[in-house]
């Protein structure tokens, strides 16, 4: 009987301190492609990331899914750029991810961060006058401007309030929390962070760091991990440069001003924007502005993005010397996971180089 419970005490021992069970990966929950891919490439060897925004769907369009809070609900760490772009998740991460530590990399130490240029690079930055003025598109540049970013609060606002009610009462605490210490993208800074390698690099550190803390038994892989990272957006960097540079002069449109810090980055020579907010479509009065700024500009290439409507770019570039092309600053076409950050900024450079080179 003896040798029975020595049996039995071993085994139990045995199964408590297993590497399964004492050094369990942590339960991470990324909002979008573009993080998922930093942080699934830290985590390499420990386990995979959840992905809140998969396929092509947009943060700026997108609504919860019930897969997505069960995912929030299990978190020991979520990561997001922050409210200003992920907007839907700010409620529900207060309602459902009560156990997670939220990581919030808009705050990460080192970011370059640039102010959201209201209206796309065409329009005048100040838009205070005609600020009330609601119902007015297309009367004017500033209105446009103006529109677009009450509606876009108002849409903002109510796919996060749906989210929050189905999912559970009281998320009211984080929306407080949020308030008057973080700008809305309109007006505050632009949040497409990653579109400058060195951002991502801050990013990665700030990654590197809360999963240490939040997983220290695997302290050594993250750290070697993060660091191959660096030095794959280090040789990233460059061959973009390299990519761009003899095209950095010609001007082009993009679909939506998502590509600031890409443009600062690597100097090329962004004019304007078909839409002031992806979450707003243009009307014909703003198409007809954009056909003929491209027109004005010698514009070579105006872009779309594969998660909005295409025929939008062959309105405004008929009649025109313009060429058309693709741009997918949040990696909608691309496959989830570790590769994806490179494959995104690769693509966006050579699909520029391809078109300005035509």
């Amino acid at each position: 009987m003896n040798s029975i419970r020595r049996g039995l005490t071993a085994s139990v021992a045995s199964l408590l301190f297993s590497p399964a069970i004492a050094m369990a990966e942590p339960q991470v929950v990324v909002s979008i492609k573009p993080i998922h891919s930093l942080v699934a490439s830290i985590m390499k060897g420990v386990g995979e990331p959840s992905l809140v925004v998969e396929g092509a769907a947009s943060p700026h369009t997108y609504t919860l899914k019930p897969s997505n809070a069960r995912a929030l609900e299990k978190a020991d760490l979520v990561f997001w750029v922050g409210p200003g772009l992920e907007a839907f998740l700010d409620k529900p991460l207060e309602a459902l991810a009560g156990k997670a530590k939220v990581v919030e990399l808009e705050d990460a130490p080192g970011l370059n961060k640039l102010p959201f240029r209201e209206g796309g690079a065409f329009e005048a930055h100040d838009h205070g006058e005609h600020a009330g003025d609601e119902h007015a598109e297309g009367e004017h540049h500033e209105h446009e401007a103006a529109d677009a970013t009450a509606h876009e609060e108002e849409g903002h606002d109510h796919h996060a309030e749906e989210d929050h009610d189905h999912a559970a009462e009281g998320g009211e605490g984080h929306e407080h929390e949020h308030e008057g210490e973080h700008d809305h993208e309109h007006g505050g800074t632009d949040m497409h962070l990653w579109l400058d390698p060195a951002n991502a690099k801050a990013m990665a550190s700030v990654i590197a760091t809360s999963l240490i803390e939040a997983d220290p038994a695997n302290k050594a892989t993250y750290e070697t991990n993060a660091a191959a990272l660096n030095a794959e957006i280090d040789a990233l960097d460059t061959d973009i440069a390299a990519t761009v540079a003899p095209v950095a002069d010609k001007p082009f449109v993009v679909f939506h001003d998502a590509y600031q810090y890409f443009e600062n980055r690597y100097k090329v020579r962004v004019v304007g924007s078909v839409t002031v907010s992806p979450e707003t479509m243009p009307g014909a009065e703003r198409l007809s502005q954009i056909h003929a700024k491209i027109v004005e500009l010698g514009a070579a290439c105006v872009f779309a993005e594969p998660q909005f409507e295409p025929k939008l770019i062959n309105v405004v570039i008929e009649g025109t010397n313009a060429k058309s092309g693709t741009l997918d600053p949040e990696g909608g076409a691309l496959s989830e996971g570790p590769e994806l950050y490179g494959q995104l900024m690769r693509n966006l450079a050579t699909s520029i180089a391809a078109c300005l080179s035509q």
